[in-house]
């Protein structure tokens, strides 16, 4: 179903055209910035629209739910996935501070980073997920504004950056919580890897409308101001495998096909090559103002 809003505006500039098979079936467009080398959702849902885009159960960022195939198996790499983020923010920071994380989700990762001696504080804006955070010790805020003067030895944004709007006042308000000498990480899918490249349209990481923005390697180096400095793009391996998973459900309807699996695997072994990961982590230091 093409998406009411949509404008006939941005023909010459689309990079591909792609639905929203999670909730509404309505189609949108990824446009070409070339400016900063990303892709832009068109037409971007208003802030009083945007909810109604995650109302669905199977929003897997929003719920501990381990019931169905992606859902168990997103929940069973978790565990895997939230060692390897602990133990990246501790090997680059020795002295353990305080940390912030935008877009906590049901706070998992706080609570392993809490089990690791930080100082934790996290952002989310769903209800739902706050309140499963809440029930594991963690009480979290539900915007930047509740951090306003505040600063962080560490700020994460584990998939999140694509969600938010607009982007240069966030990424601003983000540069700005990181003290100096402290890290932002940041993870995000990269539209230009292998299984974005096989599934097109069908690719899972696109989730329009709720991801606004697109971003290639070449974007994360130009969005931040000079004060960032890109220390570390590190690959996140079990992502190529579930994206495919999810993006031969949406193409052929399957709920499960070892074909996803050779893809997954295709993309990890064409990325250690060309180092375009189906997701990858960026992280930067925040350079000490000079005297």
């Amino acid at each position: 179903m093409e998406h009411p809003l949509a404008s006939k505006n941005n023909i010459e500039e689309t990079y591909i055209t792609t639905k929203d098979f999670l909730v509404s079936g309505e189609t949108f467009s990824l446009v070409w910035d070339k400016e900063r080398a990303f892709l832009k959702t068109i037409p971007q849902p208003s802030g009083d629209e945007l909810p109604k885009y995650y109302n669905s159960e199977e929003y897997i960022s929003h719920t501990d739910s381990k019931k169905g195939l992606f859902n168990f198996l997103y929940q069973s790499v978790k565990g895997i996935s939230l060692n390897k983020k602990a133990s990246l923010i501790n090997r680059l920071q020795k002295q353990k501070g305080t940390l912030l994380d935008i877009g906590a989700g049901t706070g998992d990762f706080l609570r392993k980073a809490k089990d690791h001696h930080w100082d934790v504080q996290g952002i989310e804006v769903n209800e739902k997920a706050r309140q499963l955070a809440f029930k594991k010790g963690i009480d979290l805020k539900t915007s930047l504004n509740d951090f306003k003067d505040k600063n962080f030895q560490v700020v994460t944004l584990w998939h999140v950056l694509e969600h938010l709007a607009p982007l240069e006042e966030m990424i601003e308000k983000i540069e700005s919580l990181v003290t100096e000498g402290g890290n932002l990480i940041i993870a995000v899918p990269n539209f230009q890897s292998y299984d974005a490249n096989y599934y097109k349209e069908y690719w899972a990481a696109y989730d329009v409308p709720r991801h606004l923005w697109h971003f290639s390697q070449e974007s994360m180096q130009l969005l931040f101001s000079e004060k960032m400095k890109l220390v570390k793009t590190l690959p996140m391996p079990f992502d190529a495998f579930y994206v495919s998973l999810l993006s031969e459900k949406y193409k052929t309807g399957n709920a499960f096909s070892l074909k996803a699996f050779w893809i997954g695997l295709r993309s990890h072994l064409s990325a250690m090559r060309t180092k375009q990961y189906s997701s990858l982590i960026y992280v930067f230091e925040k350079q000490k103002e000079a005297k």
